[in-house]
């Protein structure tokens, strides 16, 4: 007989984004897996929202996972400081990160983009998981045991661009390299990061979608989406895995979405 393959006890997880979508939908799933569950979100109806599904998507009945929401803008000084604060005074440590937050840019020609959006997108899809990641790795460097899983959204737009999207590709490029220098420099500390490429799953950011999506060529065409609570599982799954053992990178998507061949 063949041993069972070893996967992570649920411990402490912070979802960042997780008043709606691919945040919530994650959350849901990794609740429904043990895991405790921060909720970050600006939102705070929706936050509370995405804690009354978790609650009613149920527990085994073993689990004794628990949810917090900590209300506030990332982009805010002392926010971020303050969700990791809110965590390990509940919890006492931090054993998975989710960077979800983000946010897309207006369909113009790059020129035109107000440099003032074009850096308010940086702050939020940027320099917000910059920071988030410290502190989680200042965490999980300190605790006993030590370490960690970092889980970023990456987005396909961090291998392939859309028409008039410069900013969000550029942050979502920016994504990757945060991904890998944490994944490096992680090692030694049993830190472990994946980043977690999503393609149209149905969300606020992908309403869209079936109505008609700018191409290469110059038309809009509807693209199938996916049912965004597969993207949820993914995030759950990589969770799930032993700190040893990580996914650098995954891609998730609707099978006939034009990703690959895109351009």
């Amino acid at each position: 007989m063949t041993d069972a393959l070893p996967f992570t006890k649920p411990g402490v997880a912070i979802v960042t984004g997780a008043s709606s979508g691919i945040g919530r939908a994650a959350a849901i799933s990794l609740y429904q897996a043990g895991w405790s569950c921060v909720l970050s979100g600006r939102r705070d109806v929706e936050l509370q929202e995405t804690a009354r599904r978790m609650e009613a998507a149920g527990l085994a009945s073993d689990s004794q996972a628990s949810i917090c929401c900590v209300c506030g803008d990332l982009t805010a000084r002392g926010e971020i400081e303050r969700l990791f604060n809110e965590t390990v005074k509940t919890f006492g440590r931090i054993d998975l990160l989710f960077n979800n937050a983000g946010v897309g840019n207006a369909k113009v020609a790059m020129e035109d983009i107000p440099f003032e959006d074009f850096q308010s997108l940086l702050q939020i899809n940027v320099a917000v998981p910059f920071r988030c990641t410290q502190l989680a790795i200042k965490q999980m460097k300190a605790q006993v045991p030590m370490g960690g899983r970092i889980i970023n959204n990456g987005s396909v737009s961090s291998v392939t661009p859309r028409p008039l999207s410069a900013p969000y590709t550029l942050s979502k490029h920016a994504i990757t390299g945060l991904t890998k220098s944490t994944a490096l420099d992680g090692r030694q500390h049993n830190i472990a990061c994946t980043q977690l490429d999503i393609g149209n799953a149905q969300s606020v950011m992908s309403d869209s979608k079936t109505g008609g999506v700018l191409q290469a060529d110059g038309s809009l065409r509807p693209e199938p989406v996916m049912d965004v609570r597969y993207a949820g599982h993914a995030v759950a799954y990589l969770a799930s895995l032993p700190l040893d053992v990580n996914v650098l990178n995954q891609t998730i998507m609707a099978t006939t979405m034009p990703f690959v061949g895109r351009g």
